[in-house]
């Protein structure tokens, strides 16, 4: 399949913005949502090694050091980010002709975030977080295989972030359970490296009970105007949900059956070891002010490195 022809104008990346979250989260939606006038190129998933020749050199969920400066890593980024990239596979939902606007949606750039943000100051950041179970649900509804080995692999990532946890990550012994582990490092780093106004989040919950107030936040935060056509979009399926289904059911609490009290007691003292119960607990909703705490809290715990 070809790529679509199209001009993307303006290499300024600042002119990008960057939407990021565990795979099974909705940001697939959430990026719908940001484009419902299609006035952004949308730029799918770069930062995927298997379709993306490009970011070779990246691991599926690659962590750097805000201060890794080499050029393999930053070359790469530096070509997506300010629109240089064209590939079958990125650009395979862009459907505008001319572009001034970038939008990038990554579920693989979560432990990416703080190395952008050092590096790429003055790119709107998004990043969308949706309850461990829902995402865990999910994910083992379409069978997809955890990558916890791979993560755990890199040395910076455990130095840096994940040391005081590793024995029980490394004893995680059933699927769902890995996949907690999994959403809580791609989420405990970038809100460990972020302050609040490093990044928007957006909680996918909230997104659903209250459209009407967080969109409005949403694209205050892009400095842009939005009118009432954005909320034709909560009603339709993005292109990465499954087939004859709306878009995860549309239901805060719809994983709740499936996962069961044993195991969502078990993500919850999983999240715990993290600190991450402060965000999400046993019901569907969670605490933003949580987050937003533990980013605010960022600069007493992030490590000396000599």
């Amino acid at each position: 399949m070809l790529a679509p022809f199209y001009l993307d104008s303006n290499r300024d990346y600042r002119r990008s913005v960057f939407i990021a979250g565990c795979g099974r989260s909705g940001t697939t939606w959430a990026s719908e949502i940001v484009n419902h006038r299609r006035e952004y190129r949308l730029v799918f998933e770069p930062f995927n090694p298997e379709y993306v020749s490009l970011c070779r050199n990246f691991r599926r969920k690659q962590y750097l050091r805000p201060d890794d400066g080499r050029d393999e890593y930053l070359g790469s980024a530096r070509r997506i980010l300010s629109g240089g990239l064209r590939n079958t596979w990125t650009d395979r939902f862009h459907r505008k002709f001319v572009a001034r606007r970038r939008l990038i949606k990554d579920i693989r750039a979560n432990l990416l975030l703080g190395w952008m943000r050092a590096n790429f100051p003055g790119m709107p950041i998004i990043l969308l977080l949706r309850h461990p179970c829902a995402v865990a649900a999910s994910k083992l509804a379409l069978s997809w295989k955890d990558n916890l080995a791979g993560v755990m692999d890199q040395d910076d990532l455990v130095e840096d972030h994940l040391s005081p946890f590793e024995a029980e990550i490394q004893a995680a012994n059933t699927d769902f359970e890995r996949h907690v582990f999994l959403w809580c490092i791609e989420n405990y780093v970038p809100l460990r490296q972020l302050s609040p106004d490093d990044a928007h989040l957006i909680f996918y919950e909230e997104l659903l009970a209250s459209p009407e107030k967080e969109i409005p936040r949403l694209f205050s935060f892009l400095g842009r105007d939005l009118d009432d056509r954005v909320y034709e979009t909560l009603d339709r399926p993005s292109p990465m949900s499954r087939a004859g289904t709306p878009p995860e059911g549309r239901t805060p609490g719809a994983w709740r059956r499936a996962v069961g009290p044993a195991r969502t007691k078990r993500a919850i003292e999983i999240l715990g070891l993290f600190g991450l119960d402060r965000v999400y607990g046993e019901g569907p909703m969670p605490d933003p002010e949580g987050a937003y705490a533990m980013m605010r809290d960022r600069l007493k715990k992030l490590p000396e490195r000599g």
